[in-house]
Order: structure tokens, then sequence, then C-alpha cells
């Protein structure tokens, strides 16, 4: 499960463009939260920590406290929208959560095994195709990665998803075919001499 992070917030009063302005002036990110049958919660953010937290790896996939006075919302990253020039945030969507709640997220995907990979070994390159998978799982139970195994693998051979170990209760959102993840392709040499002859 992913560390859950809090942050400190202050409400808005209004919404609007001309709000929205002077809450950055004062060094402030205007956000929302909204969702799980409540009424949305207008909310600003310390830009410093939030542009910091936006930073950092799988931020997408964390959970959030935000902690508004005495109430605590827990909460997804559902958008960030960026300056177009200078790419700093400008507004954030917090989905709020809970235990039970379902939700769609993509997790990073991470490849372990190589020095046990054959097709390595010989000189193959290895083609990620999903750098990232879609799934569903519960909001208190987003994996921090999906680990595929490489060992065993040769030069040619392609992993599908159907041969990923996922964490329980966690499925992916296709389901309508064994999508490919990566490949272990031949070295270029090999393809050329074999052109050649």
């Amino acid at each position: 499960m992913t560390e859950i992070i809090t942050l400190a917030a202050e409400a808005r009063d209004r919404a609007g463009k001309g709000t929205a302005r002077s809450t950055r002036r004062e060094g402030r990110i205007p956000a929302v939260i909204y969702g799980n049958k409540e009424k949305p919660v207008m909310i600003s953010l310390d830009f410093n920590k939030f542009n910091k937290e936006i930073h950092r790896k799988g931020f997408f996939t964390h959970l959030f406290d935000i902690t508004l006075g005495d109430a605590t919302h827990r909460v997804l990253p559902r958008d960030v929208q960026l300056d177009p020039v200078t790419d700093r945030p400008i507004h954030a969507d917090f989905l709020r959560v809970s235990e039970t709640t379902e939700i769609v997220v993509k997790i990073p995907v991470e490849f372990v095994g190589n020095d046990q990979c054959p097709g390595l070994k010989k000189g193959g390159v290895l083609n990620i195709v999903r750098h990232e998978i879609e799934v569903t799982c519960r909001a208190a139970a987003i994996p921090e990665k999906i680990t595929v195994n490489l060992a065993g693998v040769d030069v040619g051979a392609s992993i599908h998803i159907s041969a990923v170990t996922l964490p329980e209760n966690v499925r992916p959102t296709i389901t309508d075919r064994d999508f490919t993840v990566a490949t272990i392709a031949a070295p270029s040499g090999s393809a050329e001499d074999s052109a050649a002859a």
C-alpha cells in the first residue's frame, strides 16, 4: 500500500477566477475536494509544499490526508492544472475516498531479475511496452508498483499481463485481451546478420 501524506489546507470562501488569482498571489494553490456523496469543499494549499509533492514519483497514486480545521479528508489527487508558460501548478482536484471506494489508477511497472534473464545475458534488449498499468483497486490498497520478474525470459519472448502477479484485489482495467507489458528483442546486430544471410 502507498504511504499517506498529510497536507494542511485553508478554506476558501468563494470560487471564481478573481478569487483564485488572489489566492495564488498569497502563495497558495486553489483546490477542491469532491466525491463520496458529500458537498464539494473549496480549499487552498501552501504552494511550496504542494509543488514539492507533485514532483514526487507516483503523485497520482498516493493518498493524502488534507486537514482543514478539525476535519481530515482522505483524498486521492485526480487532476492538477499547470500554467502553460511556467508549468507551475495553478489548481488541483482531489477525490474524497473511503476504505471501500474502488478507483482506477495507473501504477508504475518495475522490472526485476535482470541478472537471471537469459535473453538479456545473450545481448537481447528489454522493450517496455507499458511503463504503467491501469488497474481497478480499493483506494485504501493502491499498490506502490507492479513488479515484473524477468527471470527465465529468453530472446523473442513477450511478457503478457496474464504472466504478471498482481496484488490481491487489484485487476487490470483492460479485460478483453491479454496485453503485452514487455518483450525481449534480439540484439540489432544479430537481426542484421540474419537479414544479410
